[in-house]
C-alpha cells in the first residue's frame, strides 16, 4: 500500500513512540509543562504520522529557540476575554500554539454541546502546528469542526511581488462511517515548511510555487527566501485562480486576527520574537442540532463512495477523498515507523546536547 517498508536515501526510521518521547523530554528540559509537552508532542507526530513532513518534528527547532529567546511562554496565563453560551474571546499570552489551541478548540466543542455551535476566536498565540489536529477533535465528538490561523508573512497578493500575506491554512473535518472527512490546505501554492524541505535536500522547488524579488517565477528556493515569495494558491495571475487564494488567505486573516482584535498577516512575527501576534479561529458545529448524527455519517459516507466510484481520468488509478491519504500513511508509519531526514535527525541531535537530553534513537 502506502510505502512498503521503503525508505528513501537520506531518511531513517524512528518510531513514533521514540519520536514522541524525544519531542516531550526536551519541552521538559525547557520547564514546559508535561501536559502541555504532550500536545505539542501529539501534534507534531500526527503530521509526521500522516506525511505531513514540513509540520512534523523538522519544526521542533523553531519552538526550541523560541522558547530560549522569550518569544513563547511556557507558563501563559490563556485568559477568557470575552463569553456568550456559543462564542469566546480568548487571548494566549504568547503561549505554545497547540496549548492555547487545544484549549480554544475543547471551548468551542463544550459550547457546541449546548448551544448547537461553538465559535472561539484567540489572539496572542503562537504556531499553532496542524490545523487538522484541532478540527479531527470535534468529529471525534461526532461534530464538523473548523480550525485556521494566520502566519508571517510569506505570500505575496495577486498582482504584487512582497510578501505580504501569510500561508494562512483553513482545516474542515466530518464524521462518516468510516474515517473522517478531513480537508487540511494551505490557502497559498504550498506552505513554507514545503520550501525549508527542499532547502534542506538542496533541490530546486517546481515552477509555480513562488517568485523572486522581481516578481519571476522561480525554482530558486534561496531566491524565495531572499526578498521573493509564495503564491496564493491558484498561482500567478487570474487566469488559474490565484485571485481566489488570495481571497481565502484574507478570510482566514479576517476570522482569526481582524475579528479576535489581533493583527494580520502582514503584521505577524516570527515565533523567537516577542508578541509574534500569531491569531486563531476555531468552529465546532453540533450535526445533531441540525440532522440525526448517524443519518448525517450515512450521508457523507453515501457521497464519498459516489465520488469514488465515479469515471475516472485515464491518468489516475483512483480517487481520493481530502484526508484519506493521510490516514493510510499513518497506518503504516505506526507499524514501520516515520521516515526521518538525516539532516533534521542531526538537527535534533544538536538540539538534544544543546539542552542535555537523550538523543533519539532509530528503528
Amino acid at each position: 500500500m502506502f510505502e512498503k517498508g521503503y525508505v528513501d536515501e537520506g531518511y531513517v526510521r524512528v518510531s513514533g513512540e521514540e519520536l514522541f518521547s524525544f519531542i516531550v523530554r526536551v519541552l521538559l528540559k525547557l520547564g514546559v509543562l508535561e501536559e502541555h509537552a504532550k500536545i505539542v508532542a501529539d501534534n507534531l507526530l500526527m503530521a509526521d504520522l500522516r506525511g505531513i513532513e514540513s509540520h512534523g518534528v523538522q519544526r521542533l527547532k523553531r519552538y526550541v529557540d523560541g522558547i530560549l529567546s522569550g518569544g513563547i511562554n511556557i507558563n501563559p496565563r490563556i485568559e477568557i476575554l470575552r463569553e456568550g453560551p456559543s462564542y469566546a474571546l480568548i487571548d494566549g499570552d504568547e503561549g505554545l500554539g497547540q496549548v492555547v489551541s487545544q484549549r480554544a478548540m475543547s471551548l468551542a466543542i463544550e459550547k457546541a454541546k449546548d448551544s448547537g455551535i461553538g465559535v472561539v476566536a484567540v489572539r496572542n498565540s503562537n504556531h499553532y502546528g496542524i490545523a487538522g489536529y484541532y478540527a479531527l477533535m470535534a468529529a471525534r465528538e461526532g461534530m464538523i469542526g473548523i480550525s485556521m490561523t494566520n502566519s508571517r508573512p510569506l505570500v505575496a497578493p495577486t498582482g504584487g511581488v512582497e510578501h505580504f500575506l501569510g500561508t494562512n491554512p483553513i482545516a474542515l473535518a466530518a464524521p462518516t462511517k468510516d474515517k473522517p472527512f478531513l480537508l487540511d490546505m494551505a490557502t497559498s501554492v504550498v506552505p513554507i515548511g514545503k520550501l525549508e524541505v527542499y532547502r534542506r535536500k538542496n533541490k530546486p522547488i517546481p515552477e509555480g510555487w513562488a517568485i523572486d524579488a522581481g516578481g519571476n517565477l522561480t525554482r530558486d528556493v534561496e531566491a524565495v527566501f531572499n526578498e521573493g515569495a509564495l503564491l496564493p494558491l491558484g498561482g500567478l495571475g487570474e487566469l488559474f485562480g490565484g485571485h481566489k487564494g488570495y481571497g481565502l488567505s484574507l478570510m482566514v486573516d479576517i476570522l482569526s486576527g481582524i475579528l479576535s482584535g489581533g493583527t494580520w498577516s502582514r503584521h505577524v512575527k516570527n515565533t523567537n520574537e516577542r508578541k509574534s501576534e500569531v491569531d486563531h479561529f476555531f468552529m465546532a458545529i453540533n450535526i445533531e442540532a441540525f440532522t440525526p448524527l448517524e443519518e448525517f455519517k450515512e450521508r457523507m459516507t453515501k457521497m464519498i463512495d459516489e465520488i469514488k466510484s465515479s469515471k475516472k481520468h485515464p491518468d489516475f488509478d483512483r480517487i481520493w477523498i481530502h484526508g484519506e491519504k493521510g490516514f493510510l500513511t499513518q497506518e503504516t508509519r505506526l507499524k514501520i515507523g516515520i521516515p526521518i531526514y538525516k539532516k533534521v535527525l542531526k538537527e535534533l541531535d544538536e538540539i538534544a546536547d544543546k539542552i542535555g537530553v537523550d538523543r533519539i534513537g532509530g528503528v
